[in-house]
């Protein structure tokens, strides 16, 4: 008879058992919002608070989340908070634009992530992936900080994919300066929560702007390099994403401005959530043997066969469900927040009423969501049974969104989950991650859900 292990249960924050006093709720949100949430944010399909004099709702039920980011999209907007933290680092960025801006860079941006593109980066992800594999094979049995070697990792994918290689600039401490902006300039700030004018300077922000003024110029030489050619040898430009936006550029397409504002994400963190969601799957597979031994199995059983890596997602749904239960514990892109225009109300299908006032702060919030005690057979565990195909139906659209939902979804997803099961293949195919001793990875709200300390781990060959 074979017994199943118990599941791995990975580090996480104990959920309050009272609600913050508000000067406790600003310190936690400055240290790491994670740790705000109490026990009814996890039980509840919804909770409706007052902070600081503004309206709150938790939106955790599946039918008032599809409600807010899609049947009703158009009454919803970025949250103040939310654009008073991100505009500064983005600006006019796809993830902080709204209305015509927005729109105007989704349709420039669109044509780079159809499946047709995607599919045709599968190579090019596998060749990078195999390149820097060579770091193990010559340190095999040392300790190596996965968390900076996976940024490391998707930095080289992104720029051999995206931009042919083409970022300017040294990348030899790229992971440390991606994670000193977001420590800087992606924390929360108290005058955030207060709402303060954009105008009043923000400490932790004053000391970012250093890096962040780093990576802006590494964006103006990225699109100086292909606009030069473009001028003098048009046909020796590559197809790739900057010059697909340089493309746009015009009176009815996008401003200079607004292309560096769409690069940076892309540059300075498109490439991160991919990488912390990688780490976090090998640290868990390494924590879990039973769970690792099933996507070995695989990965050897597929790779055997030695079919295009663009085959390799559909082909691997086991390794594919252990990144995306990773994805569920320490979801990327942990916030989502909106706003409404107008007055809005909505009635579940059981009968409950909603009212959501203008102005309010909607908090969906995936950290909180994918733990949630009335949609997850132990929430807190790591399953990636959940994923397989046999089980995928049970899970509703919107009770898991590591990429969000609606019209703002994110545009590399597919992406993503490509680059990552050719990434996972990869690397398990011939090493092993051994957890430190000690290892015990705090996660940390900067932006993404990050391991406070890193992820140290032994890399063994098999």
């Amino acid at each position: 008879m074979d017994i199943q292990p118990q599941p791995f249960v990975p580090p996480h924050p104990t959920p309050r058992n009272r609600p913050p006093t508000s000067l406790e709720l600003i310190r936690t949100s400055m240290r790491n919002p994670l740790e705000i949430w109490g026990e009814p944010s996890y039980r509840q399909p919804h909770i409706s608070v007052r902070f600081l004099a503004d309206n709150v709702l938790i939106a955790n039920h599946p039918e008032l989340i599809r409600h807010i980011l899609v049947d009703n999209v158009k009454n919803y907007r970025m949250a103040r908070v939310r654009q008073l933290i991100l505009r500064p680092i983005l600006r006019e960025g796809l993830l902080t634009a709204e209305g015509e801006v927005w729109k105007r860079s989704r349709k420039a941006m669109a044509p780079v992530f159809t499946p047709r593109h995607i599919h045709g980066f599968a190579e090019m992800m596998k060749a990078r992936t195999e390149s820097f594999l060579d770091r193990y094979r010559d340190g095999a049995g040392k300790v190596h900080d996965v968390s900076t070697d996976m940024t490391q990792l998707t930095y080289e994918v992104l720029a051999y994919t995206l931009f042919s290689g083409d970022i300017a600039g040294d990348d030899t401490d790229f992971a440390e300066d991606v994670d000193r902006l977001l420590s800087t300039m992606g924390r929360v700030d108290p005058l955030d929560l207060l709402k303060a004018p954009e105008w009043l300077p923000r400490l932790q922000r004053l000391r970012g702007r250093p890096v962040l003024e780093k990576f802006r110029g590494i964006v103006r030489a990225t699109i100086d390099q292909p606009r030069t050619r473009m001028a003098t040898d048009p046909d020796g430009v590559p197809e790739d994403f900057v010059t697909l936006l340089l493309n746009a550029e015009g009176p009815d397409g996008l401003s200079a401005a607004e292309i560096e504002d769409n690069l940076i994400p892309f540059i300075g963190a498109g490439h991160e959530t991919t990488a912390r969601a990688l780490g976090w799957t090998l640290y868990c597979l390494a924590n879990a043997p039973h769970e690792r031994a099933l996507v070995e199995e695989e990965i050897d059983a597929v790779t055997a066969d030695n079919p295009p890596p663009v085959e390799w997602l559909d082909r691997m749904p086991r390794t594919r469900a252990a990144f995306e239960e990773a994805m569920r514990l320490y979801p990327p892109a942990p916030s989502i927040n909106r706003e409404p225009m107008e007055d809005d109300t909505v009635t579940l299908k059981d009968g409950t009423r909603i009212d959501i006032p203008k102005g309010a702060t909607v908090l969906v919030m995936p950290w909180v969501l994918h733990r949630h005690q009335l949609y997850w057979e132990e929430p807190n565990a790591f399953m990636p049974s959940r994923f397989w195909p046999e089980n995928r139906d049970r899970i509703d659209r919107f009770q898991y969104l590591p990429f969000g939902a609606g019209p703002r979804i994110c545009i590399g997803a597919t992406f993503a989950l490509q680059e990552a099961v050719i990434a996972l293949a990869l690397i398990l195919k011939e090493f092993r991650f051994e957890p430190t001793p000690g290892l015990n990875p705090w996660p940390v709200q900067k932006l993404t859900v990050q391991a406070q300390n890193g992820l140290p781990m032994r890399v063994v060959r098999r």
